[in-house]
C-alpha cells in the first residue's frame, strides 16, 4: 500500500507543534501500526532527518505504552485494540491518515506523539498499600469470594493504563481509569480495610492532576482496549458517596 501520513511533530513541551505530511510506500497489509512508524522512521534516519517519537514498549497490547490519535479514534478504527496491535490491513492503499499524540491537559506532550501520563502514577500512588497480610499464595477458596465480586474485579484488573479513556472524553476525564484501579481493589476481601480512604485519596489525586469531571458520555469504553465498562464508574460513585458520608462530609461540599 501507498499511503499519507499527517503526523504531529512538535520538538518539546514549549514547541508550539504542527502537522507534517510524509509519504510512505510499500507498506505490507500485515505491518503493524507500529512497524509502519518503524519503516517511516527509518527512511527519515537515512534522509537526515528527525525520526517521529512515539511511545511503545511490549507491542502486544499488555503494558499500556504505545497511545496515538488515529484519525481522530484513540488506538484506531478497530475495537478492543490498542495501536501496537492495529494492523495495516484496517487501511487501504491511497488513505490518508492522521496520527497525533493524546489530546488532555493532564497529558502535556513531550515531543511529537509522545506525552508525559505521570499523573495516573499519582492517582494509583494516592490509593496507597493494603494493610491485609498476604504473604505467600493463600489455598484456593481459603477467602470466599463471590463469583461476580471475583469477574468483576479481574474486569477491572485487566486495564493498562494507557489513557485512551482521557483521550477520547470530551471532558478529559480519567475517571474510568481510576475506576478501574479502585474496583480491582474494592471489591476484594483485602482491599476492604482501606477502602474508603482509598477512593477518597484517589478521586482527589484525579482532580488535582488536571483531568476533568465525568459526565457520562460514554466514549472512555468505546475506545477501551480492555473493554472497561461505564458500571465501572458507577461503582466508585457509589464508594465515594460512601466514604464520604462515613468521613462526615455534607452532600454536595
Amino acid at each position: 500500500m501507498n499511503l499519507t501520513l499527517r503526523i504531529w511533530r512538535q520538538s518539546g513541551p514549549e514547541d508550539k507543534g504542527r502537522m507534517v505530511t510524509y509519504q510512505v510506500d510499500d507498506v505490507s497489509p500485515d505491518m503493524s501500526f507500529l512497524e509502519m512508524l518503524d519503516v517511516l522512521n527509518e527512511r527519515l534516519i537515512l534522509a537526515g532527518e528527525e525520526p517521529v517519537a512515539f511511545d511503545h514498549d511490549c507491542r502486544e497490547g499488555i503494558c499500556g505504552m504505545c497511545g496515538l490519535m488515529i484519525n481522530g479514534d484513540a488506538h484506531g478504527p478497530q475495537r478492543g485494540t490498542t495501536a501496537c496491535q492495529l494492523h495495516m490491513r484496517q487501511f487501504s492503499d491511497g488513505d490518508t491518515i492522521d496520527i497525533e499524540p493524546w489530546r488532555a491537559r493532564a497529558f502535556p506532550v513531550i515531543k511529537d506523539l509522545v506525552v508525559n501520563r505521570n499523573a495516573f502514577d499519582k492517582i494509583i500512588a494516592a490509593g496507597g498499600y493494603i494493610t491485609a497480610p498476604t504473604g505467600s499464595a493463600p489455598e484456593a477458596h481459603s477467602v470466599p469470594v463471590a463469583k461476580a465480586n471475583a469477574d468483576a474485579a479481574f474486569e477491572s484488573a485487566a486495564c493498562i493504563g494507557c489513557g485512551a479513556c482521557v483521550a477520547a472524553c470530551p471532558n478529559g476525564s480519567g475517571m474510568l481509569f481510576t475506576a478501574a484501579k479502585v474496583t480491582q481493589l474494592g471489591l476484594l476481601p483485602q482491599g476492604q480495610p482501606e477502602r474508603h480512604t482509598r477512593v477518597i485519596g484517589m478521586v482527589d489525586a484525579h482532580d488535582e492532576a488536571g483531568f476533568g469531571g465525568c459526565t457520562n458520555a460514554g466514549e472512555c469504553t468505546v475506545v477501551c482496549p480492555k473493554g472497561i465498562p461505564l458500571t465501572t464508574i458507577g461503582r466508585l460513585n457509589r464508594d465515594y458517596l460512601a466514604a464520604t458520608a462515613k468521613r462526615g462530609d455534607t452532600p454536595g461540599t
